[in-house]
């Protein structure tokens, strides 16, 4: 059995209870016979309710303890993890009928470079007619609990009796990124209240980017733009575009 690891824990919390994605995923994954390609697979979120439908999944993702949870949670089901670079992976194969890159991913990666060394790597790993499916989110609401905003409810787990709270303090829309700003604490047993734990701040910074430009930097590396998707919000999560590439 694998030890929770403390970025295992935030990972859970803060992206593990995302659920209005998967019937999307589900549906591509049923719409192909092959190996699909999971990207940033994390803990297993996307890869494990896929791999309990039936699909073959590769799992990659740059963390190793994420990937040592995920390999973990899969019990019997088969499951290949891939620990490497969404920007410069080698899998040594181009039999991929179906690659996803969830959550804003790819915003993950960087600007405009550092996508197009993305796309490459994808389009390479594709068979042909292959697709390959981003979420990106492009409108998000600012604020600032800071300046008065009262900021969406915090959440919180609770691993033994250790209990672990991750509140949303701010979204900063800049002209190329977004900022997201989240405090963390970890509150251990016997903890007095005037002695609780000092707040730790976390920023997650994604790169702005529409799905015209992205469809652009994606033809570049030889990918064909297909009408996109949409995620739909719910009343924790905003809601995304998914692109549509074949290759």
């Amino acid at each position: 059995m694998v030890v929770t690891s403390t970025e295992v824990i935030w990972h859970d919390l803060e992206c593990g209870s995302y659920l209005a994605d998967l019937p999307l995923w589900r549906e591509l994954a049923g719409m192909v016979r092959g190996p699909i390609l999971d990207m940033g697979a994390g803990t297993g979120r996307v890869t494990l309710d896929l791999v309990g439908a039936g699909h073959l999944v590769i799992a990659l993702d740059l963390d190793p303890d994420l990937l040592e949870a995920l390999q973990d949670r899969a019990g019997s089901l088969q499951v290949e993890t891939v620990r490497a670079d969404a920007r410069s992976f080698d899998l040594d194969r181009s039999d991929f009928v179906l690659c996803l890159v969830p959550m804003q991913t790819v915003q993950l990666l960087g600007g405009a470079t550092e996508r197009a060394a993305f796309l490459r790597c994808a389009r390479t790993h594709l068979r042909p007619g292959g697709l390959l499916a981003c979420a990106i989110v492009t409108e998000l609401e600012p604020f600032d609990i800071a300046a008065g905003s009262s900021g969406p409810t915090p959440e919180t787990a609770r691993v033994g009796e250790t209990l672990y709270v991750s509140r949303a303090t701010s979204v900063r829309v800049l002209p190329r990124r977004i900022l997201i700003e989240r405090e963390r604490q970890v509150i251990s047993p016997g903890t007095p209240p005037a002695n609780e734990p000092a707040w730790e701040q976390n920023v997650v910074e994604l790169a702005r980017v529409s799905a015209a430009e992205l469809e652009y930097e994606a033809s570049q590396a030889g990918l064909v733009p297909e009408p996109a998707l949409k995620i739909a919000p719910t009343d924790e999560h905003v809601g995304s575009t998914v692109v549509m590439l074949r290759a």
